[in-house]
């Protein structure tokens, strides 16, 4: 009988490694997995020739997979086309481990593979690698094996991804101008500060007059930033770390979503990005025939903010006790009384999936439409803030000259 070794991991944590006899590598994987085991490499060390060199690295703990939003898509759009034509789970799987360019990705199609083989579910082969399928994902697949509609669900779920990434599309293509725009800004405005300021500086001495005020706070500016830019560089680095902590932390995350929220300007955004990816993951979930707790429970979790991630538990709690949906909706201010009518008439009607569908129509055209207001805004706002900061250094450098002309003229 084949001997094998085994690397695994117990629900503590804890690393184990043994050898084992089995009739093959399947029962050995049944085996371990009855003992609540978590595999990370098996290898044939012993019955025959074939034993040699041969083995599973399911990479447990190494560098992360590889693969874009847009490459899982497409992965997506491949298995469900699959499905449709009949082609068993397993031969799809192996098809598309085939076809993987990232080997840590590869690795983890692998893993799947063999978890499927050994008579694992998809849904939980999947689960064993969140970093690479989100709860989204995994509950749908398993929605999709309950009802006998993998191949739909695919499609479905493929659908709903590739309407995210072209929100984030959007909302990048939206960010990069005044990102690039205020690093030209400071970028100038160091460069003036660092070396332009303290030539003048020097002339400006030997004049021997008094400066006005706006070249005075100029001119402390540029002597800061000459001779303490190492201490101001520390300020502000641990004012990020400080900032970025109390994001990390509950009550501070709140808050800073909160704020995020009523944002002048972007704050609407903001919004209608949170009610889009609501009504849109909520909408697919349903239909994908997710309970309507469990969809909540995965909608709070990937809601992106913290408010309406409070809203939507708060909403499964009221559901729980026997009370609409929206009623609990409606006491929250990040839902507007539209969305919150359209819901109670999706209860009624035993709509509500197809209502929650167009109210993410409606607010992906109002995100598209806020993008492009915004970045018809923000071009010349920049622009501005641009001139006002360079003209404003180089009419305090100049504010002493005509200071000084007009005093011989006097003369």
């Amino acid at each position: 009988m084949p001997t094998f070794k085994y690397v695994a991991q117990d629900q503590g944590g804890k690393k184990v490694t043994q050898t084992i006899e089995g009739g093959s590598r399947e029962e050995v994987v049944a085996n371990l997995r009855g003992q609540n085991l978590r595999i990370v490499s098996i290898t044939e060390v012993g019955g025959g020739a074939k034993a040699a060199g041969k083995g599973w690295n399911l990479n447990i703990g190494g560098g992360k997979p590889r693969i874009s939003g847009e490459g899982l898509v497409i992965f997506t759009r491949q298995f469900s086309t699959m499905i449709s034509a009949g082609i068993p789970v397993l031969e799809c799987l192996d098809i598309l481990e085939e076809q993987a360019e990232d080997p840590g990705f590869k690795n983890v199609v692998g893993t799947i593979i063999d978890d499927v083989r050994g008579g694992s579910d998809l849904s939980a082969a999947l689960a064993r690698h969140p970093g690479v399928f989100t709860r989204i994902y995994i509950n749908m697949i398993k929605a999709g094996e309950a009802s006998g509609q993998l191949d739909t669900i695919l499609q479905r779920l493929a659908d709903y991804m590739e309407s995210v990434e072209q929100l984030k599309r959007k909302i990048q293509g939206a960010m990069t101008y005044p990102v690039v725009s205020l690093v030209m800004i400071l970028g100038i405005t160091t460069f003036l500060l660092v070396f332009i300021i303290p030539k003048f500086q020097e002339i400006f001495k030997t004049l021997n007059v008094d400066l006005p005020t706006p070249t005075v706070i100029v001119l402390a500016i540029s002597h800061a930033m000459q001779n303490y830019f190492i201490h101001l560089a520390m300020m502000m680095t641990g004012l990020f770390l400080v900032i970025k902590w109390y994001k990390s932390t509950d009550s501070g995350g709140y808050v800073w979503d909160r704020m995020m929220l009523k944002m002048p300007v972007f704050g609407q955004l903001f919004q209608k990005i949170a009610l889009s990816r609501f009504s849109k993951t909520f909408s697919t979930l349903l239909k994908s025939g997710v309970p309507i707790l469990g969809a909540l429970e995965i909608v709070a979790a990937t809601a992106g903010n913290r408010v309406v991630e409070e809203a939507v538990n708060n909403a499964r709690e009221a559901i729980r006790q026997g009370d609409p949906l929206a009623r609990p909706l409606g006491e929250s201010p990040v839902f507007p009384p539209m969305v919150v009518r359209m819901v109670a008439i999706g209860e009624k009607s035993g709509a509500l999936e197809q209502l929650l569908e167009k109210i993410s129509e409606f607010y992906d055209q109002q995100v598209e439409a806020t993008v492009e207001q915004l970045t018809a805004l923000i071009e010349p706002l920049m622009i501005g803030v641009m001139g006002l900061i360079v003209g404003g250094i180089v009419l305090s450098v100049f504010l002493p000259i005509f200071k000084i002309q007009e005093a011989l003229r006097k003369k």
